[in-house]
């Protein structure tokens, strides 16, 4: 049945149904077409008949081996070099000797004190006295011990550093050991000498094809092959039928939005206005058709679908 079959026989039906709007809108069913469903199923065809074909059969060849020589014996003459060795010799170079060392004297520092200026007492002007010294004179009849006290000075040390002889100078008589060397030598073991050199000939072994059985023509039966192939078929068709639906009156701006957004959020394009238009309405039958919920008008199963909740 095609979709123009289908769309006449929807129409019809609509119409008979509008008669009764009356009787369905007290109980708040709504008319709507639940689609077709279809399926797939598999279906062997055949892709070629069963016939009889002239195959030509290659000749067969093997792969042998052959040895063939690629080169004669010769003789060849080769230098054998000397072999040396290597061999090490002790040589003096300077005799023993003795030699006079004079050992240097060792000297050591040491610091002592010495006096450089011995205790003695001065006599020194009283400190309440200082701005009344300069009036003074020997011709003054004024005791100079009531304005002078004596002070004694501490004797006065320097540390001095002197040297003096540990161990005074001397000279020892050391004999010096004899001094070698070590030579290193290369001497002949065995001279160099000529000897000769037989080299076999050479072989190499070659893998050779062969014929075994001419080509020959014959007759082979080639059987029939099939193909599997997918075919969309109507499991069930598009009928007119009765669905729970919400009242006219009962669909409120903030109803018709919410199902706006919930289409919206289902990747359809429509404006978010609270009004059923037809952009709400394409969009909601679209929508049905693609989940294979009735068609055609708010069903409580297309709410459901959508998560959309009416207000009471």
């Amino acid at each position: 049945m095609t979709m123009r079959s289908m769309l006449v026989i929807w129409a019809i039906s609509f119409v008979a149904l509008e008669m009764r709007a009356e009787e369905y809108a007290r109980i708040c069913k709504a008319p709507v077409v639940v689609p077709a469903t279809f399926e797939i199923v598999t279906e062997q065809i055949l892709d070629q008949p069963e016939r009889t074909e002239i195959q030509t059969v290659p000749a067969k060849y093997e792969s042998v081996e052959r040895q063939f020589q690629v080169q004669a014996p010769t003789i060849q003459y080769k230098i054998v070099p000397a072999i040396y060795e290597t061999v090490t010799e002790q040589v003096q170079i300077k005799p023993e000797r003795t030699e006079t060392v004079v050992i240097p004297a060792e000297y050591e520092s040491y610091t002592e004190q010495i006096l450089v200026q011995p205790a003695h007492t001065v006599w020194r002007l009283r400190p309440q006295y200082l701005g009344e010294a300069s009036g003074l004179d020997e011709r003054s009849s004024i005791d100079l011990k009531d304005y002078f006290e004596a002070v004694d000075v501490p004797a006065e040390y320097q540390s001095v550093t002197r040297t003096r002889i540990v161990t005074p100078e001397r000279s020892e008589t050391r004999i010096i050991p004899a001094q070698y060397q070590t030579l290193v030598k290369r001497v002949v073991v065995e001279p160099s000498r000529i000897e000769e050199v037989h080299k076999p000939a050479e072989y190499e072994i070659v893998q050779v094809e062969e014929l075994v059985a001419p080509a020959r023509e014959e007759f082979v039966s080639v059987p029939a092959t099939y193909r599997t192939i997918e075919k969309k078929v109507a499991a069930s068709e598009a009928v007119l039928s009765w669905r729970d639906a919400p009242c006219e009156d009962q669909l409120s701006v903030g109803d018709i939005r919410r199902i706006q957004e919930a289409l919206a959020t289902a990747g359809f394009q429509l404006e978010i206005d609270g009004v059923l238009g037809p952009t709400t309405l394409n969009s909601l039958r679209e929508y049905q058709r693609k989940n294979g919920l009735a068609e055609g008008r708010v069903t409580f199963e297309s709410l459901n679908m959508l998560g959309v909740q009416l207000t009471q």
